[in-house]
């Protein structure tokens, strides 16, 4: 049962579709989850956020002022759900009686995964967030820009709330085989700020060694040199020499072997310590090439690179193309991505897309011999 909106707990229950799992979506009769909203471009009413992140579900509207709605919502939690993924701000599940704590009560096997924003205590537990007020917060804004003169940049994708998501999934699998050795369910929690929090393990624990601010490094790494994108005749391409070796490799590929014998970039630390006037000496170089002429130099050499391709790109990639992510659902869905992993080198494959608002409400109420309310905006 998914009790959630916006992008983290619709994103978790779309990992549990894909792999196979019943996934109810709780939404509100007065237009659903706002997601559905956050267009154009939209693909029968809906927004890509939704499109994207609800495939594969039922969707069941339930007014949550209604005492009689959510009453029929309880019932049906404690007589069919093996779990729950609630993402409400603060407060709103357990003003409703739809919290982990009561309805465990009830129904001690049952799993409740709870995903918050600030988390559930400190001196902002109740504030709401959203993945940007977290990228700023948990410091990735602060090491994500060209340089510390220009403006902090946002992450272009919700690392924040799919990685909540992520972790979500990942408290409901381990607390599933939990409950098949004990029979107990569980009450899981996370939230944006942890998820963020974890994202920034390596620089925590670089500034734990040496307490220091850290600069944004563009499109480059702190501890790694040359490790970035560079600009082409014709596009950007990324290096990643992430080794003394693969430098070496780098540096005879493009008839610069004297650089590697250079006493300030022997080793990484030293690269990383004259960072500047060796990505100077490379960018000149490689400004003079497209990047078809770099990529085939470097594959060669064996030297990890990649182009930066734009989104719409992806579509005709031959690489993307040949993993099969990138899926065709039944007649009338939209193509979309896939899960990241296979099974016995299968995929979960696309069964069907995103539901129309309400659109299995009475199927779902069926379930436990309910109907279908008949609301005030419906009686006109």
């Amino acid at each position: 049962m998914e009790i959630g909106h916006s992008v983290a707990a619709p994103f978790a229950g779309l990992v549990l579709a894909e792999l196979g799992a019943d996934v109810v979506k709780v939404e509100s009769p007065r237009g659903g989850d706002a997601a559905r909203g956050w267009g154009p471009p939209f693909h029968n009413g809906a927004a890509p956020h939704f499109v994207a992140l609800n495939r594969g579900k039922r969707s069941l509207t339930i007014d949550l002022s209604s005492s009689r709605e959510r009453d029929q919502l309880r019932e049906l939690i404690l007589k069919t759900a093996d779990a729950v993924i609630c993402n409400l701000r603060p407060g709103s599940a357990e003003s409703m009686g739809l919290d982990a704590a009561t309805l465990r009560e009830a129904k001690p096997e049952l799993i409740y995964a709870e995903i918050g924003a600030f988390g559930k205590v400190g001196p902002l537990a109740g504030a709401p967030g959203y993945d940007p007020l977290m990228q700023a917060y948990a410091g990735i804004m602060s090491i994500t820009a060209e340089d510390a003169t220009r403006p902090p940049i946002r992450v272009g994708v919700s690392i924040v709330d799919m990685g909540a998501g992520f972790w979500a999934v990942i408290g409901i699998l381990s607390a599933l085989l939990e409950k098949k050795r004990s029979g107990s369910g569980a009450s899981i929690t996370t939230s944006l700020l942890e998820t963020a929090l974890a994202w920034t393990t390596i620089q925590v624990a670089s500034v734990t060694m040496e307490k220091r601010e850290l600069k944004p490094q563009g499109s480059g790494a702190s501890g790694i040199v040359p490790y970035q994108a560079f600009r082409a005749e014709d596009g950007w391409i990324v290096i990643a020499a992430g080794n003394d070796g693969l430098f070496k490799r780098f540096m005879t590929a493009i008839n610069r072997a004297d650089l590697a014998e250079d006493e300030r970039f022997l080793r990484n630390r030293d690269r990383v310590v004259n960072r500047e006037a060796l990505i100077e000496i490379l960018s000149a170089d490689i400004a003079g090439r497209s990047v078809a002429e770099v990529r085939q130099i470097l594959d060669e050499a064996g030297v990890p690179n990649a182009p930066v391709q734009r989104i719409d790109q992806l579509l005709d990639d031959p690489q993307v193309a040949a993993l099969g992510i990138l899926q065709d659902g039944p007649e009338g869905a939209l193509r979309s991505m896939g899960l990241p992993l296979s099974f016995d080198d299968t995929r979960p494959p696309y069964r069907n897309g995103a539901p129309a608002l309400g659109e299995h409400s009475d199927q779902i109420l069926a379930e436990i011999g309910a109907t279908t309310p008949v609301r005030q905006e419906e009686r006109g």
